[in-house]
């Protein structure tokens, strides 16, 4: 299961900068990433541009936002490490 998710678009510096934070940040936690291109059209019935045009790049974790525009890698890491999903028995 993928937990974080990076929603970005292509030309986006600060962009670039939260992938590679993303990117070390799951690397050191174990957990699974993806990035989405809220260009590319919409994502399960949402249309990202109209959502998060103006914050790119924007992480969520388990479906919740955790940050846009400059993502912080202590936040991130102590979100990932505190808050681990429980699996249903």
């Amino acid at each position: 299961m993928t937990r974080v998710v990076l929603y970005g678009r292509a030309g986006c510096h600060l962009c670039d900068e939260a992938r590679e934070v993303v990117r070390t940040v799951c690397a050191e936690t174990g957990d699974a990433w993806h990035e989405v291109d809220i260009d590319a059209g919409t994502a399960d019935g949402r249309d990202l541009v109209a959502e998060l045009g103006e914050l790119v790049p924007v992480v969520e974790v388990d479906g919740v936002q955790q940050g846009y525009w400059r993502i912080d890698a202590a936040r991130l890491r102590r979100t990932l490490t505190s808050a681990r999903p429980r699996p249903l028995a």
